[in-house]
């Protein structure tokens, strides 16, 4: 990484700015000038395990500089930014961390709405920067190991698609509460659907855009939130001229928690537990031919991958796995699946922006 950037600008530090934070100085060390456009400056260290470090400061701890002005900041000249902050509030700065021509590591989902894309969109192609929209959930070997067998046909034709993510909400972060982060508001563009938009971003890349999306679901259950908790997804994806449903069910909810694919095809069957870092492949007759455990598999591997594919992009300039072009797929499915929610209607994605 000789000639990688050093200066890095994070907006946001929460448990997952400071994850990527942890990783960086992993990757880096004090090679990483690491800077912090905080606004509510909460400054408690959270560890791996998401629980709080008592007495630390995450300042001290991770050596960051904190400006409570984000033009101060970028007078800094940074050369990556992390935008980190709630969903709402994603564009804005990374518009104007684009056109200071900074590289862009950009936490999912892009935004909450379709506001100011186009002109980041141009901001980055015309600077020529990088673009990174933060899927991690693309490095999870279970769901590389998918993707190369679907490529080459592992199970033929694919006639039916079931994925599942569901968790309880309030056990997400231990050291707050629940109904305060933005995963609870809609002014801060939370909701399960957005929140917990991987499987719909990994569906993308699995099984390409959808023409049209039906979905079911809402604020169904008792938290203390004012966005939906639950989302049944039905999508109507195609593959050599031949429509097959894809079905994403996403909650706040599950006691234990669950995360699996399910891909039939008219040659045999794949099932993975994204949990359990499982695979297993059935062929056309019922038969076990494959059974792969990552048992070695740590989830924090994913993010350090990620981060470094982001830096290996800046100093090789290769466009990355995740384009800000993806991203906005993502978020057409699910600003559709919302918009089928509210209306009870299927949605047609040529007509949702």
């Amino acid at each position: 990484m000789t000639n990688s950037p050093r200066k890095f600008l994070f907006a946001g530090l929460g448990s997952i700015g400071q994850r990527h934070v942890r990783n960086l100085r992993s990757l880096l060390g004090s090679r990483a000038d690491i800077t912090a456009f905080r606004v509510r400056g909460l400054s408690h260290v959270i560890s791996e395990k998401l629980g709080v470090e008592p007495d630390g400061r995450v300042e001290e701890k991770y050596d960051i500089r904190v400006c409570r002005d984000l033009g101060e900041a970028l007078a800094g000249k940074p050369d990556a930014v992390f935008v980190c902050n709630p969903n709402s509030l994603h564009v804005p700065v990374a518009l104007r961390a684009a056109e200071a021509g900074c590289h862009l590591f950009i936490e999912k989902p892009l935004s909450h709405d379709c506001d100011g894309i186009e002109d980041l969109m141009k901001a980055v192609e015309s600077r020529r920067t990088v673009a990174y929209v933060a899927y991690q959930m693309r490095f999870h070997p279970c769901l590389q190991r998918l993707h190369t067998l679907l490529a080459r046909g592992a199970v033929g034709r694919v006639t039916a698609v079931r994925i599942e993510l569901g968790e309880y909400m309030p056990g997400w972060h231990p050291y707050e509460d629940y109904r305060d982060t933005y995963a609870a508001k809609r002014e801060f563009g939370g909701g399960v659907v957005l929140a917990q938009s991987h499987e719909l971003d990994y569906a993308y890349w699995l099984f390409g855009m959808p023409r049209r999306i039906f979905a079911l679901g809402g604020h169904l259950s008792s938290l203390e939130i004012d966005v939906e908790d639950t989302a049944s997804i039905l999508m109507e994806c195609e593959a050599d001229g031949r429509a097959f449903p894809v079905h994403v069910q996403l909650d706040y909810i599950q006691r234990p928690p669950s995360r699996t694919c399910e891909v039939i095809g008219d040659e045999g069957k794949i099932l993975v537990d994204l949990r359990e870092s499982g695979i297993r492949v059935f062929d056309g007759k019922g038969n076990l031919s494959e059974a792969t455990l990552f048992e070695d598999f740590q989830r924090n591997q994913m993010f350090l991958d990620e981060l470094q594919h982001f830096l290996d992009c800046i100093e090789n300039g290769r466009a990355p796995l995740v384009t800000l072009f993806d991203g906005l797929q993502s978020l057409r499915m699910a600003r559709a699946a919302k918009l089928s929610l509210t209306s009870g209607n299927p949605v047609e994605l040529s007509d949702c922006l």
